[in-house]
């Protein structure tokens, strides 16, 4: 297919399957990569990981705002929710003479971002083990597929299934970035037990091929350094997450409505600009699964263009040259039709259920 002309008579019966993508991109010397969204974590389980689950939790929470405002703004989706909320607020500062009602929709902002983070907290799985021992090999043999053969994988999901899978499945390419220090070096000379520090980032930074793009629940800033949470022999990785989150310390998640506002608050946090600038690095090819391209990801269509501007000839390789994006149904691939020439690159569509994630 030719750049940004995928035929408008292309149907979703003739797509190639994912196996037939991978064979093509093997053939050839560049790089491959993959970025995730949450089509992902609902491939694993939808009924937990859906905007209804979530929806359906916060509901519960029987908050008079939020739930104003979801009857308002009649949808299920947290990110349109959150785009209408920032424009009510911008709206209110401007005609609320005594702000009352700016203070109200700001609180309700600050509540729905919480409110998300504690639902994706307790509808999680508990532990790495509720996950199906050869669900766990199939997604980690799924992702090995990049992260063995010199490629980076990026997710903008929020939830714990693929760190999990990569530390249960021992996947040595799969580099967070964090690491921990020696606090004793010079005990340590004298033949002392090291005494290690908090899982910090930075440290393997330059080896990183795992992009958390829009955070998860694990990974914390203190103001000072960026932490990740760990298991310990007393309680699982979750539960430590959730006594952070009992203390009023929140993770690092992206919850912002538009591309827009998503990119800002990527940029004021080092761990997030890392990983976008990363991705407007990438050389070869993307492959896409579970992420939909819509109208609050125009920052990841930004970073794939940066990545195919890059410069570079066809002879060095050195840009991304394409993409191809994993598509579920005929509505998905009209979707793609419509946008595809948003994109600097090559543009092609596989069927994403063919794609061997998690069977």
């Amino acid at each position: 297919m030719a750049k940004g002309n995928i035929p408008a008579d292309f149907d979703f019966e003739n797509l190639p399957n994912y196996n037939a993508v991978l064979e093509k991109l093997n053939k050839r010397k560049d790089p491959k990569h993959l970025i995730m969204g949450n089509g992902f974590s609902m491939a694993y389980d939808h009924k937990i990981f859906s905007y209804n689950a979530l929806y359906d939790f916060i509901e519960k929470l029987e908050d008079p705002i939020l739930s104003k405002l979801f009857k308002v703004i009649n949808t299920k989706n947290f990110e349109l929710v959150m785009q209408q909320l920032d424009y009510f607020i911008v709206i209110a500062e401007a005609f609320d003479t005594d702000k009352k009602l700016t203070q109200k929709l700001k609180g309700a902002n600050s509540k729905l971002r919480s409110s998300l983070i504690d639902a994706i907290t307790d509808l999680h799985p508990e532990h790495v083990f509720e996950i199906a021992e050869e669900k766990s090999e199939k997604c980690a043999a799924f992702l090995n597929e990049f992260l063995e053969k010199d490629g980076k994988v990026f997710t903008t999901n929020y939830d714990l299934l693929m760190y999990w899978v990569l530390m249960r499945n021992n996947a040595t390419k799969g580099i967070d970035g964090f690491g921990k220090e020696v606090l004793n070096p010079q005990g340590v000379k004298r033949g002392a037990e090291p005494e290690l520090s908090d899982l910090y980032w930075g440290k393997n930074k330059d080896d990183q091929t795992v992009f958390f793009v829009h955070g998860t629940l694990p990974i914390f800033d203190t103001g000072i350094e960026i932490i990740k949470e760990v298991y310990d022999s007393e309680h699982y990785l979750l539960q430590n997450v959730k006594e952070r989150l009992d203390k009023k310390e929140y993770p690092i998640f992206v919850t912002a409505g538009n591309g827009e506002e998503k990119l800002k608050h990527i940029m004021h946090n080092r761990y997030l600009s890392f990983c976008y600038e990363e991705l407007t690095k990438i050389e070869g090819s993307l492959i896409s699964f579970g992420f939909n391209f819509g109208s609050y990801d125009e920052h990841i269509i930004d970073a794939i263009n940066k990545a195919a501007k890059q410069g570079g000839t066809p002879k060095d390789g050195r840009r991304l040259w394409s993409v191809y994006i994993g598509v579920y149904s005929k509505q998905d691939l009209d979707h793609i039709k419509e946008i595809q020439e948003k994109f600097k690159c090559k543009v092609n569509v596989y069927n994403a259920r063919t794609a061997p994630i998690w069977n």
